[in-house]
């Protein structure tokens, strides 16, 4: 999501100032930071990052902080950063060309409505388009800032949202990514008088568009997942056959606490049916371990869902208390040496899975949409599956899919070789 506010944010420069980028900020007239804040460590490095450009900025030349910490902290970082130019939250990315010329300014307003903005085109990739489809989170998960930063979930358009992969298409790309905090619980609420479609009902609307083979989202809210957005995602050929499932913990009382909104045996369940409807489906999820109140008994039971899942990847933390959180308030605390060892422990089990799962890679043979060229001789790219590959080859790759064969595995990439 904040690659594509990124995205939205240089299209809009470019357009409208005429600003290019560079890959050397001692000559950059204007330096961005765009942030995020749903954990502790990115925020204290913010600080650092604005003085490491502060210094070798050349004279004259602005800064600016964008996106979630922007929103939280707003007049907070022009007082302990003077050189700061202005702040711009993530719900504001609109108002980028206004606010370059407001020495100063802080635009950080949650309430305002961007879902019905034009943004002008700009991609980081020529092969793959990042597409918003709703914007802020109705959830009141009470150990995420989001809803502070981002505001109120509002749906973009459908038309709005089959026009953008259209333009996708026609520029080359054969694959796009559909974006929002919780994508499947799209059409809840849009922003004036607009045809009601869920997100079932979108991924079958955008997988009409002409030349867009890939359709890949995230993130559902497991809450969400029902059986209609289920055999939809197995049926269409067109929908990758990745899902990301946040699990953040494996005990039903822990997220009770967390309010999630659903249980261990629902989420259990879900992934089960994925596995029987879907079996080379790939699922990662989100854990956070030491969560205030977290058991040994609790710690187990997130163990045990790795068991019965066995997720091909998973992205995994030790809780992070935040700033205007219900969790941040809560006294039962976990150690902190006790969460780094359950995060080790749970990291560890996960390698164990992951090596079990990539051996089986060996000799299997995959399509995979070719989108990077590597500078050690190799193009990479990935499987309906979201398995990263790499084969020798150069650029007359890039933006084709090929059929692979794996012929060496290790937990983060697959090497294989072209076979037709």
């Amino acid at each position: 999501m904040n690659v594509r506010d990124s995205e939205h944010m240089i299209a809009e420069l470019n357009a409208q100032e005429g600003y290019e980028l560079t890959d050397n900020p001692r000559e950059a007239d204007l330096i961005m930071i765009n942030t995020c804040s749903v954990r502790e460590k990115p925020v204290h490095k913010l600080f650092s990052e604005l003085g490491g450009f502060n210094k070798l900025k050349k004279e004259g030349a602005k800064i600016g902080v964008c996106g979630c910490t922007a929103s939280h902290l707003g007049k907070e970082i022009i007082k302990r950063a003077p050189y700061v130019n202005f702040v711009l939250g993530a719900r504001n990315v609109s108002k980028i060309g206004e606010v370059i010329h407001r020495d100063k300014a802080v635009e950080i307003d949650i309430d305002y409505d961007e879902s019905q903005f034009a943004f002008k085109d700009f991609r980081t990739s020529a092969y793959k388009a990042y597409i918003n489809i709703s914007i802020g989170c109705d959830k009141q998960c009470t150990f995420c800032i989001v809803p502070k930063t981002r505001g109120d979930e509002i749906s973009i358009p459908a038309d709005l949202i089959v026009a953008e992969a259209l333009k996708a298409a026609e520029s080359g790309a054969k694959e796009v990514f559909l974006l929002g905090q919780n994508v499947n619980n799209y059409g809840r609420r849009f922003s004036g008088d607009h045809e009601k479609v869920n997100f079932t009902e979108l991924l079958r609307r955008v997988s009409t568009v002409e030349g867009i083979e890939r359709i890949r989202f995230t993130s559902p809210h497991p809450l969400h997942m029902d059986d209609e957005f289920i055999e939809e995602f197995a049926r269409n050929p067109k929908i990758c056959k990745s899902m990301h499932m946040p699990l953040q913990s494996g005990s039903s009382e822990i997220l009770k606490a967390m309010k999630r909104g659903y249980s261990k045996e629902w989420f259990l369940n879900r992934a089960a049916k994925l596995r029987a409807m879907v079996p080379d489906v790939s699922i990662s999820t989100d854990i956070i371990v030491a969560f205030p109140g977290e058991s040994e008994e609790d710690f187990a039971d997130t163990l045990d869902v790795m068991r019965q899942v066995r997720f091909e990847q998973i992205f995994s933390f030790k809780y992070s208390p935040r700033p205007l959180t219900e969790a941040e308030k809560m006294t039962n605390t976990v150690d902190s040496e006790i969460g780094s060892e359950r995060l080790s422990r749970l990291q560890a089990y996960q390698d164990t899975i992951l090596d079990e799962i990539t051996a089986g890679y060996l000799g299997r043979e995959f399509d995979v949409y070719f989108e990077e060229l590597r500078s050690d001789g190799y193009v990479a790219g990935r499987t309906d599956n979201n398995i990263v590959i790499k084969v020798k080859g150069s650029e007359e790759w890039l933006g084709k899919i090929a059929r692979v064969r794996i012929t060496e595995v290790s937990r983060l990439v697959q090497y294989g070789e072209i076979v037709a």
